[in-house]
């Protein structure tokens, strides 16, 4: 199997990152939601002018998973006030990590989550947290695996549905 590659995104990568987010979120959530919601959602959620200023948060970094110079997941962390529930200083928020579904089962995924391991540990980060929808199973399950702990849940809107998501957290250093 080719090498998958780990590139850190940038402004100019707008495009490709609301194509490769707007293909992953659809495939993992339109059997789950109405047409309308997922078309609304899709719009709002990967529109250029979000993602642009999301890719020039400097506490926000996307990084794309690639084989062969094709881009086949992605990764978003979020630090200090871009968290999306704590802003814990010591803190890093997993916003995504999606991978496209013919890549699934592939270590795409895992991939993506060591280099935000990585970059956890570079930066002396306590603990790692995430929300995971609480019907998805295999995601679940590859957080267990990691070490990943629930301690609380969220709901998550999708247009007009709402939807339970387990917060999970990973300690990295005994004190946290």
């Amino acid at each position: 199997m080719p090498e998958i590659t780990i590139q850190k995104a940038h402004l100019d990568d707008v495009h490709q990152l609301q194509a490769i987010g707007k293909q992953t979120f659809f495939a993992t959530f339109s059997d789950t939601s109405s047409a309308e919601d997922m078309t609304r959602y899709l719009e709002e959620g990967f529109s250029l002018d979000k993602l642009s200023t999301e890719l020039q948060n400097r506490d926000s970094e996307f990084y794309f998973a690639k084989q062969n110079n094709q881009t086949i997941g992605y990764l978003k962390l979020n630090f200090e006030l871009s968290q999306t529930e704590f802003q814990d200083n010591k803190a890093m928020e997993i916003e995504r990590i999606y991978v496209l579904d013919e890549f699934h089962g592939k270590k795409v995924g895992l991939t993506l989550y060591n280099r935000a391991l990585e970059i956890a540990q570079q930066r002396n980060i306590d603990y790692i947290w995430l929300g995971v929808w609480e019907n998805n199973f295999k995601a679940l399950n590859f957080y267990r695996k990691q070490g990943f702990i629930e301690f609380d849940q969220h709901i998550f809107k999708l247009g007009n549905n709402e939807q339970t998501d387990l917060l999970m957290k990973l300690s990295l250093n005994n004190h946290s």
